[in-house]
């Protein structure tokens, strides 16, 4: 719907008032703020890559594991893809962003094309920033190593923990739509548009990159050269595969042992119910809910909600479009979320390599829950969320004709 944005004051936000979504949001220094968490969080990263992270103790044995350290342990183990997931969506990723942000931020000069790239990577990254998932599943296995022996943190624990903040804080100052105007002011249109009105019914289109105004036909944005149209193409197709996909991966994802724990040469396999019930029996009752709700609720929820979402833009159901567009916002968030699994098992296969006391390596299944994750995130952002809406606006449409009818 098109909506004409006031002048806004510094601190305050625009919404839209159909849906509520922020639309621009006008902080007090736009231009420093996320710069300067950015940089601060690259600074907090790059002390926690120097120090060792986490250690435990257990029949006279330590071991204390750096960040790097992590990976490198994960990547001699039958599954390394599973030190790739740590190495992006904690590291890699997070990093990347910051760095951007302060290219951004600063107005370093660079090549337009080259600006434009790296700011079409950013809000294409954003949703891949999974640091502060991983700090979550760091404190989760240290509940599940304390019946154990003894756990601790090392001099890069806090200083990464204060890079997780900072990067949120970082996200939270961005705002997509000055961002955009900064390099570049949106391209003019030559027709007068009606403000309360679908774009789609004015031959406009959104460009779902840079929020640019362009006539419908046309298919590159001038700004920030990214190809689009009206509505996604195959949306729901594509969604329907994607699901279908991770269902039948979600399956083994379940079934298969994510870890196996040997202990004095006894090996013992574990799916991630099996860890939610021996949380459970050792009487860790919040994070046995915690990994319950992230590993087998969310997932299974999601996916439920997902069908849902390509079933009512069908028109099967029609339900209030509030309510569903609530919905697509709530499954698009708290899918990654489910990856704390993942990194609780990463944590724990790293840092418990005792030699014949205790060890812990990962098993098939968690690659492929990692993979059933990564499948259900791609499935909300194919799903163009506005087919909702098309189908109120169309609904209206039919009832006001058919009231028109009746009346003549």
């Amino acid at each position: 719907m098109l909506v004409a944005v006031p002048e806004l004051e510094q601190g305050s936000k625009a919404t839209c008032p159909r849906c509520n979504t922020t639309l621009i949001s006008k902080w007090r220094h736009p231009y420093k703020q996320p710069a300067a968490y950015a940089f601060s969080a690259l600074a907090m990263l790059f002390i926690a890559c120097l120090f060792p992270f986490v250690k435990m103790g257990a029949a006279g044995i330590e071991n204390e594991i750096s960040l790097f350290q992590i990976i490198e342990i994960i990547s001699t183990t039958r599954y390394s893809g599973l030190a790739l997931f740590f190495l992006f969506f904690s590291l890699v990723i997070p990093a990347f962003c910051m760095v951007t942000i302060i290219l951004l931020g600063l107005q370093v000069h660079l090549p337009k094309r080259l600006k434009v790239w790296i700011t079409r990577i950013l809000f294409q990254m954003k949703t891949w920033c999974m640091a502060e998932i991983f700090l979550a599943g760091v404190l989760v296995s240290f509940v599940k190593l304390i019946a154990y022996g003894d756990i601790g943190v090392g001099l890069s624990f806090l200083p990464y923990c204060a890079f997780c903040m900072l990067q949120v804080r970082a996200f939270q100052c961005l705002d997509r739509h000055w961002l955009w105007n900064r390099i570049e002011a949106a391209p003019q249109l030559n027709k007068k548009l009606k403000v309360g009105q679908t774009g789609i019914s004015q031959d406009v289109r959104l460009c779902l990159v840079c929020t640019a105004i362009l006539p419908a036909e046309q298919s590159q944005c001038p700004r920030c050269f990214a190809y689009g149209s009206v509505r996604r193409k195959q949306s729901i197709q594509w969604t329907l595969a994607l699901l279908m996909t991770s269902i039948m991966l979600y399956v083994p994802a379940n079934l298969l042992p994510v870890m196996t724990t040997n202990t004095l040469g006894s090996d013992l396999q574990s799916t991630i119910m099996d860890g939610v019930i021996l949380l459970w029996e050792d009487g860790s009752y919040p994070v046995a809910l915690i990994i319950f709700i992230a590993s087998i609720m969310v997932p299974s929820l999601k996916m439920i909600g997902i069908a849902w979402l390509c079933l009512d833009s069908k028109g099967y159901g029609n339900r209030d479009p509030h309510r569903m567009h609530f919905i697509y916002e709530l499954v698009e968030y708290v899918g990654r979320w489910s990856m704390i699994d993942v990194f609780v098992i990463t944590i724990l296969a790293a840092l418990v390599q005792m030699g014949q006391l205790m060890s812990i390596v990962p098993a098939l299944g968690v690659i492929f829950f990692g993979v059933v994750v990564i499948l259900t995130m791609f499935a909300a952002m194919t799903f163009d969320p506005r087919l909702t809406w098309d189908r109120c606006e169309m609904k209206h449409t039919v009832n006001t004709v058919e009231q028109e009818g009746a009346i003549g």
